[in-house]
């Protein structure tokens, strides 16, 4: 479903993927592992289409990403990735419900329609009761269930996350972990996931490990 061949970025003088390859099939829930500065963020940003690549190609299905202009990008980016990062990076003024349902507002869906998907999400992540809850009131791990919530709105193809489990207690961690999965046997939802978490890799059907900007 996800194919990046060849890929290269550097940053001015500094080369942080070095040529990489990498496969991810529908459904499969991959981690990205290695010491820091080993390039993980780097890789994920790039074949998220988050940060363009220097050189090489990303396939989804049959479409080209490299190829799209970047209204096209974003557009592609919205209907078909979601995004789960370590700080949740939800909008404080808005709550929970809110946070949840503006990408599908962005995608064209009425407010109404995507209101009522949003609160479907919410309540299978058993945050029926925090609804109009801003972040601020919200606990960490309640945070980063609105984040799941958000990156799953528009059905997206594939979820890329980055430290999901970074500040939360290992109790909770291993919940929004348990979720995952939950997820990809209800919906076959597929992740890639950077992480230092070993428990979390080792529960991953791959582990890709990373040194000096390349896939061992």
């Amino acid at each position: 479903m996800l194919k990046a061949i060849d890929i290269h970025k550097s940053f001015g003088d500094l080369e942080i993927l070095k040529g990489l390859n990498i496969e991810i099939a529908q459904g499969e829930i991959v981690s990205i592992v290695g010491s820091s500065g080993a390039g993980k963020t780097t890789l994920l940003q790039v074949i998220s289409s988050l940060s363009p690549t220097d050189q090489g190609q990303i396939f989804y299905d049959n479409v080209n990403i490299s190829n799209l202009n970047q209204n096209q990008l974003a557009d592609f980016r919205n209907k078909n990735i979601g995004f789960i990062f370590q700080f949740h990076h939800l909008l404080p003024e808005f709550n929970a419900l809110e946070n949840v349902f503006i990408p599908a507002i962005i995608k064209g869906e009425s407010k109404s329609d995507a209101s009522a998907k949003a609160i479907k999400l919410l309540n299978r992540l058993g945050l029926e009761k925090r609804l109009y809850h801003k972040p601020s009131e919200l606990s960490g791990g309640e945070q980063q269930r609105v984040a799941t919530a958000r990156a799953l709105i528009n059905n997206p193809k594939i979820i890329f996350a980055d430290e999901p489990s970074g500040n939360l207690d290992s109790k909770t961690a291993d919940e929004l972990h348990q979720l995952f999965f939950e997820l990809r046997k209800e919906f076959n939802q597929t992740f890639v996931i950077v992480t230092h978490n070993q428990e979390l890799a080792s529960l991953c059907d791959r582990k890709l490990l990373m040194k000096d900007g390349k896939i061992y």
